[in-house]
Order: C-alpha cells, then structure tokens, then sequence
C-alpha cells in the first residue's frame, strides 16, 4: 500500500532539541553566481536605455527566479514598485564595504537600479579615517563609542567622505548608474555636546525634497553623514545615526544595514536569521550571550523600529546577498521586524467577535455553502477542546485540536492574508505552535502555493492522491508508519470533522463518497512569498537551511550574568601592564568604542598614571588574588587580561574562579602565556585556524605564541601534504624577551649579532606541533631590531608541486582572512613592524619539487600577542571580530 504513494521524510529522528522554525526559504543561488547573472541581465540594458521596460523586468524576474521562485520575485517587485520610490530602501554602507567589497556593493544595486528600485545610501568611512588621522599623527580618541571629532579630524573626515563619495558614484557610473552625489545640505544638525564630543551633530532634520529630486530624474541618491547647523557649521555624523535618521524622516519599507559579517550571531556563532520585536525582544534581551556589540545594535534597531511604520524592517546583510533578502522570503542576513504580538483562544467566548471570526474562517474558500460550513465548524468548535492562534487584526489564524483516541495534535485550519505572508506572521505562528505542541500533524493539497513553506516546518511528509500529509516531533517509527498508513487508506478523512477544508470541499462537492477529497485550498489565501517545491515521486531525504529564530539558542550560556545590563561597554582588567604586550593593548582600547579599561596591575608602576589611555583616567593598581577573587565576586569586571610571563599568572586565574563560586557572574579570562596552551580545558585562540564557534563560546581563552601563530599559519595549508617534518628557522626582534634586562634584549649584545637560545624543546615547538597535529622543528633566534618576526620554514612534500599550485593553496586557505595576507616575494620583517596581520610569500620549490621553503612575518608585539588577544576578545564578548584593529 505504501509503495503507491510518495513518502518523504527528513533525514534521521527528530533531534533531541526543539528544532527552531525558520523564516520560510527559497532554493539558493550563490551570491557570485547571482551577480554574474545580474550583470547579464542589466549590462545590456544599462548600456541602451535606463527606463525599466517590461522585456528588461522579464529578465529580472527570470534572473532572480533562480534566487527564489519566479511568483515570490515577482510579488515582491510588485510590493517594491506599488510604494513611491524614496520610500523604498535606505541603505547605509560602512567604510569597510567601501574598502572591501565596492564591486559587489555596485553590481546589487546596478540590479535594483535596473528593475527601477531607487535606494537612498548613506555611507560613512570610520575605517580609512583611523588610518589617515594615524598618517597625519592624530591619535583617533572615542568617548562612550563616539568619535571625538576637533576641527583637524573635521577637516580630514569631511574631504576623505567627499573623496569616497565620488568614488563610489565613479564606479556606480562605470556599471550604467546614474547616481548623484549629495554631500552638502542634507541633514540639519544641532551639537550633540561640544564640550565633551566637539564637531559632533544631533541630527534635527533631513532635506527629502533633494533625495526626491534625483530620484525623479532618474539618479541614485549618495548620501554622506555630515551634517550641517543652522549657521553652516559641518558637523561629523555617526552613519547608523544619520542612516536611521534618514529612515524616519522617509519611513521607507527596508533599511538595510550592509555588514561584511552578514548579520548578527547568537553565543553558538550561529547567524541570526530573524529576530520578532514583539515577540521575542524580552526574553531576547534576557539571555546572557546577548550583549556588548549585539545587545547596542538590537536596542537601537528596536528604537528606530518603533518610531516607522510595522510595514518596515531592518536587514543586516552582506553586500554580495542585497538581491537575496530583498527578493526572497528565505533572505540572508539577520531581519529584524516589529511582528504582530500573537493572541490565543481556548473558547469561542476568548473570541471578541465571533461573526469576525466566522468571516475569517469563510473568506477565499470557495463553495456555495460555505457560510453554513463555517457555522458548523464553530459549533463543532464549541463543543470540542481546541487552540486558536492568531494576530490582532486576524491577518492569520490557526486552530489545533489536542491529541485524542491515540491521535498526534492536529492543525485543524490555517488561514493567512497577503499582508499575513508579507508580514511573516506565519511564522511567528508556527514558533509558537513548535514550542506548545511537540507534535503536530496536519495536511496540504499538493499544488498549494506555500508547499515548499510546509516542508520546512515538517519532519516529515507523504503524499496521497493530490494531498500531502505533514508532521514533526514524531520519533517513534510505530507511530510515524501507523500514521502513513492511516493517511493512505483514508486520506484527509483520517482528520475527522476536525479539518475544516474537508467539510468544505464535501459541501461543495454535494457527495458522500467524497468525503475523504481535500478542498481545493488548505491556505484561506492565494498570495504567498514563497517558492514551490516539487513533490518527488521517490523518498525524499533532505536537510534545508534557512532563517532560525534567537530565543530558544544557547539555553546554557557560557559566560555573563543571566538577565545583566550589558548596555554599557565592556569592563577590562590588565593584569601585568607593564610589559610591552600590555602597552600595545592599552593603546587598541584606547581606540575600541565598546571596551573600557577599569583596572591596571603592574607592582613596579603602582601608584603612577597609566600613559597611553585618554577615556578616562586610570591609575596602576597592584592587584592580589585576593583583590581578583573579591572584584569577580562583585561583578566588576568582564574580561580579565592576563599579561604576566609564563608560570606567573595561575595564582590569578585560581581567584577569578573562587570568584566565580560565590556570585552567578562570570567574566571572560584572556592568558597572554604559555601557562593553558596545553589545557584541554581552555580555548586556543587563533582565529584563522580554530572555529571561531569554539572562541565565541568559551569563557577562557589561551592566547597564541607569537612565533607559533606565524609558524602554524606558515604551514598549516599544507599539512595534508606534509612529507616530512617542517623545520622553522624563526628570528624575533629583541622585544620578544620582554622587558627585564637580560643577553637576549641587550642592545649592544646583540649589534652585530644573531643569540640562537633554546636549540631544541622550545614550548613553542611544542605548541605548535600539537596545535597542527603534525611534528615540527622549531629553532628560535633574537636579533637586534625591536619588534617583528621572521620565519623561514622548509616544508617536505608527500608529492611533487610547483610555487604556483603552492601559493594558490595558500591564497585559497586564506581568502576572506583580514590578518593574513598571502604575498609573492619572501615578506621582510621590516615591513611588518606595525602592523596587525601575517605577511606569508615565498614559495620557493626545489628541483624535486618536494620541498618548498614558505616565510613568514608578523609583529610578535601585535598580531603576535595584543591584537590576537583583542580578536578573541571581541569574538567572545559579542563584537564584531576586526573591532578596534586597523585591518592589512
């Protein structure tokens, strides 16, 4: 019996955790793929014309059908083209996408320019900023996360914004996009505090008339943040302020927040897919992980929500997915939206209004007696236990039946609007439907629109004559076949009267015999933004990926203080400030604008004025354990910095426990040495070769050597074809021996000089032959220069390779990678002093093509200890990973 129908079901069991429903999905196309497609699509049609014509939607359509289906592009281009053009999008782009990623930046909006979408962007350049003020000598000074802007930094800001401007509507132009530069007069601007912040603005209003204009004309709208006062004064902007601004004053239906991350990541370093305000935003708020970095950006998203219409919501996406999440229901960023809080009704009298509720069981279902179908169907519910879930304004309603006579719970009737689909109120539904009934069963007839809609939210399926039976939360393989079984010698009939589209269909029908028909519909409705997926006629063994809701994440999380206010930046302590590691990561938090520095230890400065750092003043302390144990205690502190030398700093650690035991806070700890590389307990902490998962989760981090962070990225793209052990000659600046006066850091020493120490055994062989899983040789030397690393590393071969087979492996291992950056020539160690990231080149392959001879530099002061120490930090305290580190 069962071989005559389709069955599908999800591969394995249930899992053991509730499984999060998802925004609903479309079938994905990469985002290159997607440009490639869209450059044909509009190339030719820019070159010609820059009036949108039917032929050139049709393509659009065609291109983005491969995106999402071809019905769900279309309705949202009709959603998109119904509203006034100013009112479509407001994006607003940060420096680092004008550095990084301008090309792909240009090609998804040459594609909205092309389908005739006009988005207003707004862009800032905080990142080239901090490095040309750097150039010219000025130190970049932040309070309370805002830059603190004198007439100098004014000066260079507003022509480094009018230069990047101009580039980027430059190469809009180059692409077919009349674009049109608007940098002056656009925001209206009051001092936010010019004693404590100078040429700073509090934006009082926006010039819409102007962004009106050049889109009438046909032109994108290029918005710079400055801002200017009432008697022509320009003032610095933030370009989330000014961007949100801009959404209040043009209430337009996305604003678009372009991220090189992509979106907001729960404690897991899962992406966010979607986040309900109305739902979800308190019990959000509550969780532990959520805070810092994350915790700002969703109160100010809220903030911004609740002054616009509940028709707009906030993308942060990346800018290579701008067609995805705007034309596709699946989207790929973190949607943020205001939602409908949902209601529930155990009884018709829970009901307000029960010709209301009739009219919304009746409507879109056909039949010509329909109206006395629905008047049963309320007497039936009148007599019988059920749940109802719906909106306020009724734009979708669900009604289950508890489970009975050994039958799962039922979805008895779904009924969803256009504005219900559009608004995504089903899903806020079926969230809740997940967390109320661990199992549920319902069915669809087999060509509803929302199918593919269906599918992600079921375990499992079966198809029979035209309809298709759903569940989830069934684990017993008994009970899954007894169901499958059911369904196919009965049909939807199995339902009872409790399916309302039976009842239908059999009043329109006028025949007994056809009781077991589904109607036409199970959806009240014919819209949807959802693509098709087709019914297989073969099992179906599939896993899809799409938006996951937040508040159910990271039950347990593994560092904070549940339910703690995180609104505030977050509080460092510097244990062992003195040496030179502790120097450079006072002057990075100078600089952070989410990390405060509280505490300085350093027994031989106690008492002195910590140089360096402007937010605030800090004076050395000389910390005990106890003073640590009592401070974790209390709370004080978020991130302990352990910058002691090796074997010193676990009398430290041990109190930051014993804190830990007497109150529910726990801090993070960051260990500068050598003492917890090797503890299975803590977290290594090397970025572009660990899970950043594993960092965001964890609560202690060991921080990596310096030689052995350029050594394990100088060699761990080819462990595979590792022939033999790598030997590492490494040479470090006289830095690297810290600061207490000894041969190795003596000047005159080492003038004319190279000291090897430590010829065989040193912890740094250790820790990176066990961090790479493979043996090395490891022989460390001090020269006389002050800081820098070089390693030259001769890497045997398993096979025969060439220099370029070699680089490319390289080149493809760290793609993406901001701190490495793969070069041709071997790299020289005076051109790494200063700097953040990893130089790696060479490549040099001898005549047997099974030895190649790969270098590698790096700052052992920075990437080499203070900067790595400020990525894990920001990985584990919920910031952006680059926050706080002018990138290579």
């Amino acid at each position: 019996m069962l071989s005559a129908c389709a069955v599908a079901l999800r591969a394995g069991a249930r899992r053991s955790v509730r499984r999060l429903p998802s925004r609903a999905r479309a079938l994905p196309l990469t985002a290159a793929a997607a440009q490639r497609q869209s450059h044909r699509s509009f190339s030719a049609s820019a070159a010609a014309s820059q009036t949108t014509d039917l032929s050139t939607r049709g393509m659009i359509v065609q291109t983005l059908s491969s995106v999402g289906s071809k019905r769900e592009v279309q309705q949202y281009l009709s959603l998109f083209t119904s509203t006034p053009s100013q009112r479509f999008a407001v994006i607003k782009v940060g420096g680092a996408i004008l550095t990084d990623y301008i090309d792909e930046l240009c090609s998804s909006l040459a594609f909205l320019y092309t389908v005739g979408l006009y988005p207003v962007i707004v862009h800032g350049a905080g990142p080239q900023l901090n490095g040309l003020l750097e150039q010219a000598g000025i130190e970049p000074q932040f309070e309370e996360g805002i830059r603190i802007t004198d007439a100098k930094t004014l000066r260079v800001a507003r022509d480094l914004f009018l230069k990047e401007n101009l580039n980027l509507v430059n190469k809009l132009e180059e692409k077919g996009v009349h674009a049109q530069p608007l940098t002056t007069g656009m925001f209206r601007a009051e001092y936010l505090n010019k004693e404590k912040w100078g040429y700073v603005g509090k934006v009082t209003g926006v010039n819409k008339q102007s962004i009106e204009t050049a889109i009438s004309n046909g032109y994108l709208p290029i918005l710079t943040s400055m801002a200017e006062t009432d008697d022509g004064q320009i003032l610095n902007v933030n370009a989330d302020v000014a961007a949100a601004e801009l959404a209040r004053a043009l209430e337009p239906l996305k604003v678009v927040y372009l991220s090189e991350k992509g979106g907001l990541f729960d404690a897991a370093g899962q992406k966010i897919s979607a986040i309900n305000l109305d739902e979800e935003y308190d019990e959000l708020m509550s969780q532990a992980w959520v805070k810092y970095g994350t915790r700002l950006k969703i109160k100010e998203i809220k903030e911004l929500l609740d002054t616009l219409p509940r028709t707009t919501s906030v993308a942060i996406i990346h800018p290579g997915e701008l067609q995805k999440e705007l034309f596709t229901d699946s989207g790929a960023g973190t949607l943020v939206r205001r939602g409908n809080k949902l209601l529930s009704a155990t009884s018709l009298s829970d009901f307000k209004d029960i010709d209301a509720l009739k009219a919304v069981l009746v409507r879109d279902r056909e039949g010509p007696d329909a109206k006395a179908t629905v008047d049963k169907y309320t007497e039936f519910l009148a007599e019988n236990p059920f749940k109802a879930y719906y909106d306020e304004p009724l734009n979708a309603l669900a009604i289950v039946l508890p489970p009975s006579n050994g039958r799962q719970a039922t979805l008895a009737t779904l009924t969803i609007t256009k504005s219900g689909w559009l608004t995504n109120v089903a899903d806020n539904i079926f969230t809740t439907l997940q967390k109320e009934h661990p199992q549920l069963v319902w069915t669809v007839r087999e060509d509803d629109e929302n199918l593919a809609w269906f599918f992600d939210k079921a375990d499992g399926s079966i198809t029979r004559n035209g309809d298709v039976m759903f569940w989830y939360g069934i684990e017993n393989g008994d009970e899954i076949i007894k169901l499958m079984k059911d369904f196919t010698e009965h049909g939807r009939a199995m339902l009872g009267d409790s399916n309302l589209e039976s009842r239908l269909q059999r009043a329109a029908a006028g025949n007994a015999k056809n009781a077991a028909r589904p109607a036409a519909q199970q959806q009240a409705c014919g819209y949807s933004t959802l693509a098709r997926r087709p019914i297989l006629s073969t099992p179906l063994f599939a896993q899809t990926k799409g938006r996951s809701y937040i508040t159910q994440t990271n039950p347990n999380p593994p560092y904070g203080k549940k339910n703690a206010s995180m609104d505030r930046p977050a509080r460092v302590a510097l244990i062992g400030a003195r040496g030179y590691t502790g120097q450079e990561l006072i002057r990075l938090l100078d600089s952070h604008p989410n990390m405060d520095l509280r505490h300085v230890s350093s027994r031989e400065l106690a008492g002195q004025k910590l140089e360096g750092y402007n937010k605030q003043e800090v004076i050395y302390e000389n910390l005990s354990p106890e003073d640590v144990r009592d401070m974790e205690k209390r709370g004080e502190i978020d991130c302990w910095v352990m910058a002691l030398p090796n074997g010193v700093c676990k009398p430290f650690v041990d109190a930051v426990y014993e804190g830990r035991k007497l109150s529910s806070h726990k801090s993070l700890i960051v260990d500068l040495s050598a003492d917890y590389r090797f503890d299975n307990t803590w977290t290594y902490g090397l970025p572009e070769l660990v899970k950043r998962v594993n960092i965001a989760q964890s609560s202690q981090i060991a921080n990596p050597g310096c030689y052995a962070t350029a050594a394990q990225l100088g060699i761990a793209p080819l462990v595979e074809h590792l022939g033999g052990m790598p030997h590492i000659f490494g040479v470090s600046g006289y830095s690297g021996a810290g600061t207490k006066p000894s041969p190795k850091n003596d000047v005159e020493n080492l003038t004319g000089n190279i000291i090897p120490y430590s010829l065989t055994g040193h912890v740094h062989e250790r820790e990176i032959s066990s961090q790479l899983g493979a043996e090395v040789a490891f022989i460390p030397h001090v020269a006389v220069w002050f800081r820098g690393i070089h390693h030259t590393i001769s890497i045997p071969l398993n096979k025969s390779m060439n220099s370029r087979d070699i680089r490319q492996i390289y080149q493809d291992r760290y793609a993406g990678e901001k701190l490495v950056k793969v070069v041709g020539e071997a790299p020289l160690v005076k051109n790494i002093a200063g700097k953040h990231g990893v130089e790696i080149g060479g490549f040099e392959v001898d005549k047997s093509g099974k030895r190649v001879v790969v270098c590698a530099t790096i700052d052992n002061l920075l990437k080499g200890a203070a900067t790595q120490c400020l990525q894990n930090m920001n990985l584990a305290l919920g910031y952006a990973e680059y926050e706080g580190i002018p990138v290579m």
